[in-house]
């Protein structure tokens, strides 16, 4: 099985503008997760809809595969990048690799790797074990329940499952809880059906997208992994990246 990831990077981001180009230890955050993820995945490609980014990318000789720029969503991008790709390059998976995740770990994408040894799986994604109960109560950090054979059967910004009779503070000490890394892989063609389905009831209660994938019926895989995601979203997470090398 042959596994491709595709980095959508776009350079309008409205709290950081340009920050697929912003350097981190002298290099720009995207080939940072280009060379991280290349050390696991048969090709990486980054999909942008933006000169300045494509030109960056072929500066540090990596892949970039153009796309349009109306695009709603980091998986919609990856789509018409599969889409572009498969006319002359054979893959039966795509990992969504985060451009804005330049601590992306080879452990990660390999748990995600896993979970296609499952041949029922359409789609996989990745979840912590939560150890703080600030984490279990915060509606920014989803949470997800699975079932015996690691298919997750809901997404939440509530702590599912609620463990009736214990205090809130207690329920770390009651239950195993897992958060949502927001990684994902894809079949080939699964990615495809995704871009064709209408937004759903739950996916706009709790805006999330995955939501939509589960009540359509596709069956999302689970890997676990130790490691928490370390995203830049803003100029003062691009800092305090750089604070969290200095103290490696």
């Amino acid at each position: 099985m042959k596994f491709i990831g595709v980095i959508p990077a776009r350079y309008a981001s409205t709290r950081f503008p340009g920050k697929p180009l912003a350097l981190l230890e002298g290099k720009p955050i995207i080939q940072h997760v280009c060379e991280n993820a290349g050390q696991v995945l048969d090709e990486v490609w980054v999909a942008t809809d933006d000169e300045r980014i494509a030109q960056c990318v072929a500066d540090f000789k990596g892949q970039v595969v153009m796309t349009r720029a109306d695009h709603q969503s980091g998986t919609d991008r990856c789509a018409e990048a599969a889409r572009l790709l498969s006319a002359k390059h054979d893959f039966d998976v795509v990992i969504n690799v985060q451009g804005d995740e330049p601590f992306v770990r080879v452990e990660q994408i390999e748990a995600l790797k896993a979970c296609f040894a499952d041949q029922d799986t359409d789609i996989a994604t990745l979840v912590k074990v939560i150890e703080q109960t600030e984490v279990l109560f915060n509606p920014n950090r989803p949470k997800v329940v699975v079932d015996c054979n690691q298919n997750a059967l809901f997404f939440s910004r509530e702590a599912i499952p609620h463990v009736r009779g214990a205090k809130k503070e207690d329920w770390l000490a009651h239950h195993q809880f897992y958060s949502h890394l927001g990684m994902y892989a894809y079949r080939k063609d699964v990615l495809q059906q995704l871009t064709k389905l209408e937004p759903s009831s739950l996916e706009l209660a709790e805006s999330l997208e995955q939501l939509r994938w589960l009540e359509n019926g596709l069956r999302i895989k689970v890997g676990q992994t130790l490691f928490e995601s370390i995203g830049i979203d803003t100029p003062e997470d691009l800092e305090a990246a750089r604070q969290f090398l200095r103290n490696q």
